[in-house]
């Protein structure tokens, strides 16, 4: 084949630091906004963003001369950094260390673009712990106690 194809779907989640609920209302569209910026900007098309008062989901298309790992880092570092001094929350802001990111086939796109879509629906019925710990349980993790 003389030229490469990739088109590499992810969903990423991650929270807010000891999972406080600092992301209100008020501010989760500025705070999506800056995160779709910044992946746009590091050629990562963004599906969708969105979340709850203690954590977010991304669904984006990964930039293949990016590793994953460089990404979050990137996105959580700045954004973190742009939340304090714009001081976007009433209090010091940090995402909490880790994240998850799964790949998500073309045939699933639709299922997870709605699924985070509907985070606050999901969330009248299953807590963040609940939502991560079935995720992790569908791909297979073992979660530290």
């Amino acid at each position: 084949m003389p030229h490469s194809y990739y088109k590499i779907w992810l969903h990423l989640i991650f929270s807010t630091k000891d999972r406080a609920p600092l992301l209100h209302t008020s501010a989760q569209n500025k705070i999506y906004e800056h995160l779709r910026n910044q992946l746009i900007e590091m050629q990562c098309p963004v599906r969708i963003i969105n979340g709850m008062p203690d954590h977010i989901h991304l669904l984006f298309l990964q930039n293949p001369k990016m590793a994953v790992t460089e990404i979050v880092k990137q996105i959580k570092g700045n954004s973190s950094h742009w939340i304090n001094s714009e001081n976007i929350t009433p209090e010091k802001f940090a995402w909490q260390t880790g994240y998850a990111v799964y790949s998500v086939s073309e045939s699933q796109l639709e299922r997870v673009y709605h699924y985070i879509r509907n985070q606050k629906e999901h969330h009248l019925k299953r807590t963040f712990n609940q939502e991560f710990e079935k995720f992790a349980s569908i791909h297979g993790f073992l979660l530290e106690p």
